[in-house]
């Protein structure tokens, strides 16, 4: 007998037996309901709906919170920030370009995450106190720090709560945290811009800071109660339904969602960095992030329409409400389906509309309505992200981490993009713009075709035999959490395939 038929018997040996005393091990728990019989069917639901209506909404409030925080100084720029603080127009867009990329998997997501908006709340607000452009500077340094460590955190939380059919709709919720974050803060801003001038002797804007801050820093509170943590920490979630929870995201990938010994962190980033598939995602956001980058100069947008500045907030209000329906629509057919380029690329597309339309017309009821189809262009990058890096979870935050990041620097050459000088039709700003959405949507489709996920795919399935003993501490895992055998677990494993 070959040495390498040898060593193929002595594997099988080893997993026979350990797989019959993990069996054994299950069997001391009850078995989960049967995947796809009614009782399980309705179990998954209830949890599901308590997610519903404690994650997401705290979520979503955070993230109306981080954008609202995020453009108050693009909002007060109306209202004499610049002036008053002798800020030039190159000084403005080097305080909006400080947002540092940061990534970390805690523990107690909730702790960490109530932290850092009570962080950026409590600088968000003594930014109403600054008196020069090195105020301005350390002001935006602080709050960027915790500000992006909030959106790479928050899709990775709920990619630890939710399966792949189920994320790109709840991760639309927290998209449209920050499309309203855009209506509503205008009409807040509006309301105060119009009303607090000069109340106790301070600036219209200084107030604008003031209030927003206050109210982050409140929900920062909140958070730490709301939000929840891991399946396997979390305080309200506890007996069969915890076991439930890691089971079905278990049963989603073929193996538990926990990382081995020694997936740590380092060897995460090392793994991320090593996919050039991860490096593609990345080069595709730096492009998107750089065509949406107008998002920051909305207000000044609206206000090139001709109107005073309370009637220009108020005009900035109504096409974020539209791209909200928008987006929770396109999101749940994507869940629907299991499609994600057409989903994420279509939505590039109909910026890029807007952006001819502005680009060939002054008519101002065209303009505003090109804003419209610009307003609707936020995809889910980040949870085509998670849907491709499902497992190891170490892997998977690292590779968010790093999509996010790297992603930045879109929003950096963004703040440099909308130029005063090239007001108020800004043809140049948007040429730029689209061009950055036609590469993001060829790389895109680079995924798509080039790197043929269907075409891997078809790879795993002739090789999923070869990787077993690589894949096989998690697909343990995820039988002793069903209370199944691990040849039935390594039958399910067969069918996770990558969404594309």
């Amino acid at each position: 007998m070959s040495k390498e038929n040898e060593s193929d018997n002595e594997k099988r040996d080893v997993i026979e037996v350990e797989t019959k005393a993990e069996a054994a091990q299950g069997a001391e728990l009850d078995a989960l309901p049967e995947i796809g019989t009614p009782e399980r069917i309705l179990a998954e639901k209830k949890l599901v709906r308590k997610l519903d209506t404690r994650l997401l909404p705290t979520i979503f409030l955070i993230y109306i919170m981080n954008y609202i925080d995020r453009n108050g100084i693009t909002t007060a720029r109306l209202k004499g920030l610049e002036q008053d603080l002798g800020l030039t127009v190159w000084s403005f867009r080097s305080s909006l370009s400080l947002t540092a990329p940061l990534k970390s998997r805690r523990t107690w997501p909730s702790l960490y995450i109530g932290f850092c908006v009570m962080g950026w709340g409590l600088t968000s607000l003594l930014t109403g106190k600054t008196t020069n452009y090195g105020g301005i500077i350390a002001c935006r340094i602080f709050i960027g720090l915790p500000e992006a460590a909030f959106y790479p955190g928050a899709i990775y939380l709920l990619s630890r709560w939710y399966t792949k059919k189920e994320l790109a709709f709840r991760s639309a919720i927290l998209y449209t945290g920050l499309l309203l974050s855009n209506a509503f803060g205008a009409l807040i801003a509006a309301g105060i811009l119009a009303n607090m001038e000069g109340v106790l002797g301070i600036r219209a804007w200084r107030w604008l800071f003031f209030i927003e801050g206050a109210i982050t820093i409140t929900v920062g509170i909140f958070t730490l109660w709301a939000l929840p943590d891991y399946p396997h920490n979390t305080r309200w979630i506890v007996g069969e339904e915890r076991r439930l929870a890691q089971a079905r995201l278990a049963d989603d990938a073929g193996e538990a969602d926990q990382d081995n010994a020694q997936d740590t962190p380092w060897v995460g980033l090392k793994m991320a960095l090593k996919d050039p598939l991860i490096l593609v995602f990345a080069l595709m956001n730096v492009a998107q992030l750089l065509g949406l980058s107008f998002i920051n100069f909305f207000p000044t947008l609206t206000s090139t329409l001709g109107f005073d500045t309370t009637i220009s907030l108020l005009l900035a209000a109504p096409p974020w409400l539209i791209a909200s329906v928008a987006t929770c629509a396109n999101a749940w057919h994507a869940d629907k389906t299991g499609e994600r380029f057409f989903h994420v690329a279509g939505s590039w597309w109909v910026v890029i509309l807007g952006y001819i339309i502005s680009l060939s017309t002054s008519n101002v009821g065209a303009r505003y309505f090109g804003m419209f189809g610009m307003a609707i262009g936020f995809s889910m990058t980040a949870v085509w992200v998670s849907n491709v890096i499902p497992r190891p979870p170490a892997k998977r935050a690292a590779a968010i981490g790093v999509v996010n990041g790297i992603g930045n620097l879109g929003n950096l050459m963004g703040s440099y993009t909308w130029k005063a000088a090239w007001g108020p039709d800004y043809h140049q700003s948007m040429l730029i713009s689209l061009c950055s959405l036609v590469l993001s949507s060829t790389l895109a489709f680079g995924k798509f075709d080039l790197f043929s996920l269907s075409g891997i795919n078809n790879w795993m399935k002739m090789s999923e035999l070869r990787c077993r003993a690589r894949m096989k501490s998690r697909v343990k895992e995820a039988a002793i959490l069903e209370g199944i055998t691990f040849e039935q677990a390594m039958e399910r494993r067969k069918g996770f395939r990558y969404l594309y």
